[in-house]
């Protein structure tokens, strides 16, 4: 009985991890092709052909259940993973096209490239972690789930920042501000790393998740705030209505992981469940 639960437990997670991030990759593929320029059209037809890899890759997902055979995930996972190293090379090889001045005019922020494929790196990893049945210990977990997820967030902060109109001037400090915000957020996970293991005690984990949640629900309403007013053409901003919606889901999931976490932590009750999907 135990090894079912085990092999089920393994089943829900690869297919939570791939229904989520698949999506984020596709849309990855959307928002990097409608940076390109025009004459850009090997680079755009690659974009495109991830796009569809994903869209294919998120439908199948759907497919399964939690009463799929663990051996038919273990080899859709490493079908996924191979995927995901090929979209993380493009990021790459895009990134170091910007940075020598070779896409001079294209609309794609170097940071962007890195950001993206930084979450192609996670979720690469994560895929490699569940088919070798070696997730980190909870303490461990913790402190690299939030390092992660606090850069992501503070990048998403710059962005929105720079993709508003700049006459939105009080939408603009207001990411600003966010953006300082989960700097220094990111600093502090830092330093509770390189404290490490000294500084994994239930009472500092605890503190450092309570923390991390309130800045992440309000950037996480500021997002869902930004999106409604996008969506209704209600303030100016180059940014496409589906990013909007990319930069929540994600806040979305930050949250559910940290309620994941202190459930684990604590016994407390998971309450925030939309971000698992």
């Amino acid at each position: 009985m135990e090894g079912d639960n085990v092999s089920n437990a393994f089943v829900v997670r690869s297919l939570d991890e791939i229904r989520f991030w698949s999506r984020i990759m596709k849309e990855h593929s959307l928002f990097l092709r409608l940076g390109f320029r025009c004459e850009d059209t090997q680079l755009i037809n690659e974009a495109n052909h991830f796009y569809a890899t994903f869209e294919s890759i998120e439908s199948r997902a759907q497919a399964f259940s939690a009463e799929t055979d663990p051996q038919i995930i273990q080899r859709f996972n490493v079908e996924v993973h191979t995927a995901v190293s090929h979209i993380w090379v493009f990021k790459r090889k895009v990134l170091g096209l910007i940075l020598t001045c070779q896409l001079i005019g294209q609309n794609n922020f170097p940071l962007l490239l890195d950001h993206t494929s930084r979450e192609a790196f996670y979720f690469r990893n994560r895929l490699e972690q569940l088919n070798a049945g070696k997730l980190d210990p909870l303490p461990d977990a913790i402190i690299n789930e939030n390092v992660f997820f606090l850069r992501i967030m503070a990048d998403h902060a710059k962005f929105i920042a720079h993709l508003l109109d700049p006459s939105e001037r009080k939408l603009v400090d207001q990411a600003r501000e966010f953006s300082d915000d989960f700097d220094k957020l990111l600093f502090q996970a830092r330093d509770l790393d390189s404290m490490r293991p000294q500084s994994q005690t239930a009472p500092l984990l605890d503190q450092f998740l309570d923390q991390n949640r309130v800045s992440v629900q309000s950037l996480r309403d500021f997002k869902k705030t930004a999106r409604d007013l996008i969506e209704a053409c209600r303030i100016k901003s180059i940014i496409h209505p589906l990013l909007a919606d990319h930069v929540f889901r994600e806040a979305e999931r930050f949250l559910f992981i940290i309620d994941m976490f202190e459930n684990a932590l604590t016994g407390k009750p998971v309450t925030n469940i939309e971000g698992s999907h």
